[in-house]
């Protein structure tokens, strides 16, 4: 990918966003930034540049701890995040009071995007998994940019619905009948996303219980259970403490 500072720069001279952002020096000296800024991303694709300078100069930039919550399950849902640093882990509330993991996002994904077309208040809950850094803004902005700006509006909703059907296309990925391969290509996913590498694979320096882990492949703990006992027996995967190391086939082949 290069070098995040020098990608960053790139981007940053396309568009306004140039004399605005700030979120490198928030970050603080050494710290990796993803380089997108909110007019480079899917949302807006399409949109023009006079227009998006209008978010630029309305962005909010927040910087959180590891186990700080960004928004919580129920919180009125009232802005959409850029993450720019760091990992967030989606979680959801059952009617029997289990906290169950659905999702982890990572730096360049964006969260709340519902929220532009939609009322009411956030499904989930987002924690940070990492020291994180995002950049967003609330929907008054976007309704303000939509009143002096209506084309902007119909490029969201084309790229919102273009959005819906790639992830149904994912979703077919979980279909997959052996339930061994998806765990194993779901805990790649993820290690590649938010993992360290290490020699032979990706190391994911935080804790997943079974239960978590059964929601993002779509199978109950006990089948996870079994089936990640075979990936250790396969070496494919292999745990030390709260860490997880996960096997690069591809590197090994």
């Amino acid at each position: 990918m290069g070098d995040p500072a020098i990608l960053f720069e790139a981007i940053m001279t396309k568009g306004c966003a140039s004399d605005v952002c700030h979120c490198m020096e928030l970050a603080g000296p050494g710290a990796s930034v993803h380089p997108r800024c909110f007019e480079q991303i899917w949302l807006f694709e399409g949109a023009r540049d006079e227009a998006l300078c209008v978010v630029a100069k309305e962005l909010v930039r927040k910087r959180l701890a590891a186990g700080e919550d960004l928004f919580r399950q129920g919180d009125s849902a009232d802005s959409i995040y850029l993450i720019k640093m760091g990992s967030v882990k989606l979680w959801k509330i059952t009617e029997d009071g289990r906290s169950v993991t659905l999702d982890i996002r990572k730096a360049g994904d964006l969260l709340g995007e519902s929220v532009l077309l939609e009322e009411g208040v956030y499904p989930v809950g987002a924690t940070c998994l990492e020291p994180t850094l995002t950049c967003g803004f609330d929907k008054a902005t976007f309704e303000a940019l939509i009143m002096n700006h209506p084309d902007v509006g119909l490029v969201v909703i084309r790229n919102l619905s273009r959005r819906v059907q790639q992830l149904s296309g994912k979703v077919g990925a979980l279909s997959e009948p052996n339930l061994e391969d998806r765990l194993y290509e779901v805990l790649v996913n993820v290690a590649w996303e938010v993992g360290a590498r290490a020699p032979g694979g990706w190391t994911i320096a935080f804790p997943l219980t079974h239960e978590e882990i059964g929601f993002l492949v779509g199978a109950h703990r006990v089948s996870v259970t079994r089936a990640l006992a075979r990936l250790r027996g396969t070496g494919k995967v292999r745990l030390t403490g709260k860490r997880l190391f996960v096997r690069d086939l591809a590197a090994v082949e």
